[in-house]
């Protein structure tokens, strides 16, 4: 989708421009640590995070079919995404999507994958995470008008 400038008054801006735009803005209180992807291991999507609260860390990993690198700390988990694994989706509460993999801490690498990617796929991620806490997928709710 994007967005008719006036004629002559230079070019339209798309609809993901402007999701980009937004994400790169950063409000004061943001954290500023990047969890790193190890050094062996390559992130060609780039790495964005999803944190949950410890608590329900133990009960996500057994429902992925593949898990990426995992950093914890004794308060949350964090699981390594590809880059705008946000995209049209709402993360249910209390999980918290973190562009840039940018935490408020520095956790421990609790769990690193075979090979040489670092990410658990969004998609199982999101669903193990709607199951755990009790809601339904975003594009399964009803709209009403």
């Amino acid at each position: 989708m994007a967005l008719t400038a006036p004629s002559g008054s230079g070019p339209a801006l798309t609809l993901d421009t402007l999701v980009r735009l937004g994400r790169g803005l950063r409000r004061p209180d943001t954290p500023s640590l990047r969890l790193s992807v190890p050094d062996d291991m390559t992130a060609p999507l780039g790495c964005d995070a999803v944190q949950v609260p410890a608590r329900l860390g133990p009960l996500v990993l057994p429902r992925l079919p593949r898990v990426g690198c995992v950093y914890a700390d004794d308060a949350h988990w964090w699981w390594l995404v590809p880059s705008d694994s946000d995209y049209a989706l709402e993360w249910p509460a209390p999980a918290r999507y973190a562009t840039g993999a940018l935490v408020p801490e520095s956790p421990r690498l609790i769990h690193r994958p075979d090979g040489t990617l670092p990410y658990t796929p969004p998609i199982p991620l999101y669903l193990a995470l709607c199951r755990i806490i009790g809601t339904a997928p975003s594009w399964s709710r009803v709209v009403t008008a």
